[in-house]
């Protein structure tokens, strides 16, 4: 299967030399959110993740949590921020990261194609295993939509193999075994997985889950292509911040990335 745009890009950053840097925004978190999504780009981002919340998140820590609420508060709606997507003109990829509940209540084709007329490049689904997404898979490749799959460090080799074969844009690394949110360390597990990983596929392997500060990024890119970073710049914005101070730590990290 030939490569998708999402995918394709990630590949030119990391073929340039460059760690990847994919920070997190919550769609909806204030009239503001476009902004800040602008501001990580011209920061340094390779690729933004958008999430589109849901009442229920299973893989999301408090701060995501937070930031979720406050937007379903607010009145975010997932066709009102994929609305809002159209208007965010930015040269990298937008990925959406929701819940499966709002894909069925969508549709499978009417959710890939709006994904898709926003804009939109991939979609994060953390709670469908790749055995269960036949209905979705094909909904989203014909509108080019790459469906992101993420892995564990207790996924098992043989079980880890089928995963990347079937990933598309990238596989997402799953640093350890919990919900997202800030940490004052990386877990030793990230670069075991990283390095399994890039044992069984060419695909860009990022890394996600707990990484909160510059330093944190380079440990968690060290054996990967790069890294998810979203609680620390939520938590930026639901103390008061907007999009220059979320910019901000987004270029710090992306400027300790370049250092390596």
């Amino acid at each position: 299967m030939s490569r998708g745009e999402l995918e394709g890009s990630l590949r030119a950053g990391r073929a340039a030399g460059r760690k990847l840097l994919l920070p997190y925004m919550t769609g909806g978190l204030g009239r503001d959110w476009p902004n800040v999504v602008r501001a990580m780009v011209s920061a340094g981002a390779d690729a933004v993740e958008i999430g589109i919340p849901f009442s229920d998140p299973v893989m999301d820590g408090p701060t995501i949590q937070e930031g979720s609420e406050r937007a379903l508060a607010l009145g975010a709606t997932p066709g009102g921020i994929l609305d809002q997507v159209k208007a965010i003109d930015v040269d990298v990829p937008l990925i959406a990261m929701t819940y499966y509940n709002i894909v069925f209540r969508f549709g499978h084709r009417r959710f890939a194609r709006s994904l898709a007329d926003a804009g939109m490049r991939g979609a994060i689904i953390p709670d469908v295993p790749f055995e269960e997404m036949g209905d979705w898979s094909p909904a989203a490749e014909e509108v080019g939509i790459e469906t992101v799959l993420l892995a564990a460090p207790v996924t098992p080799d043989d079980r880890l193999e089928e995963l990347c074969r079937r990933a598309r844009g990238f596989v997402y690394g799953v640093n350890i075994m919990g919900v997202t949110g800030e940490r004052s360390t990386v877990a030793r597990s990230t670069g075991v997985l990283a390095k399994r990983l890039k044992a069984v596929t060419d695909k860009p392997v990022i890394m996600g889950i707990g990484v909160s500060t510059p330093q944190q990024a380079v440990e968690a890119a060290a054996d990967a292509d790069g890294v998810i970073a979203g609680s620390a710049l939520m938590r930026i914005l639901l103390d008061g911040g907007g999009p220059d101070e979320v910019g901000d730590l987004v270029g710090r990290m992306r400027a300790a990335l370049d250092a390596g």
